[in-house]
């Protein structure tokens, strides 16, 4: 998939704006088992929120490349806070429709 542009970006952010995080990083960081949750997550929609808890031993940013490298087709589209927002479309029926790269 190829770079999300910054037009991009800000339609996805919009779009993940009301969304609660559904998956949660505790005191041991990004282990396999966040990173199935977030596969799982993935397979029933294209855009979730990922919440680092106080606990957590690594920075927000640091944790939204762990997760976009760690979960084949995502990126990262925004950090806030202690929150991660990750999109990946779905691979035969992608619902959100991104605005074009150049225009």
């Amino acid at each position: 998939m190829d770079k999300l542009t910054s037009r991009q970006r800000a339609y996805l952010r919009k779009m993940a704006h009301h969304l609660k995080p559904i998956v949660l990083i505790g005191g041991e960081g990004v282990t396999s088992a966040v990173l199935s949750s977030v596969e799982e997550a993935f397979n029933t929609r294209e855009l979730i929120k990922v919440k680092l808890q106080e606990s957590a031993p690594l920075h927000v940013k640091d944790a939204a490349g762990e997760l976009s490298l760690g979960v084949a087709g995502s990126q990262s589209v925004q950090t806030i806070g202690r929150t991660v927002v990750l999109y990946r479309p779905h691979p035969e029926n992608p619902e959100i429709r991104l605005p074009k790269a150049g225009g």
